[in-house]
């Protein structure tokens, strides 16, 4: 079996996530979903307003028929260790340090590396924005 496994708030969840998870599950048989601790965002992104909490993210994101399991990370450079899975599919705007040291680990660990695209017209960024327009 090959687990496959991608990361992410996944707040504001959308129609760019769930394809996300689609086409991340094309590279293997079984979808791991880590999702980020709502209280590590607030540590390292104060200012981020996060909608659902941790648990509810985890809730939506399990309901998936998509989704074989999900779990809890922190810092993705330190949690990818812990996770079991053979392809870690990112999205093509996950590059920041932490990302780079994971998929550094990646490579050093024989893990496959796959980088996904972009569902054009939409982002968590986009839908916030959009939400702060009605009111």
């Amino acid at each position: 079996m090959v687990k496959v496994l991608t990361v992410g708030v996944y707040d504001y969840f959308h129609l760019g996530h769930l394809n996300l998870f689609e086409h991340a599950r094309e590279y293997g048989d079984y979808l791991v979903v880590a999702v980020q601790e709502g209280d590590y965002i607030k540590k390292f992104k104060p200012e981020a307003r996060v909608l659902y909490s941790t648990e509810q993210r985890c809730k939506l994101v399990g309901a998936l028929r998509v989704v074989d399991e999900v779990v809890l990370y922190t810092s993705i450079d330190e949690s990818i260790k812990e996770i079991d899975f053979d392809v870690f599919a990112i999205g093509e705007d996950q590059t920041h340090e932490g990302f780079q040291r994971a998929v550094a680990w990646c490579e050093e660990h024989g893990k496959k590396v796959v980088r996904m695209k972009r569902t054009p017209g939409i982002s968590s960024s986009q839908v916030k924005s959009q939400l702060e327009d009605l009111q």
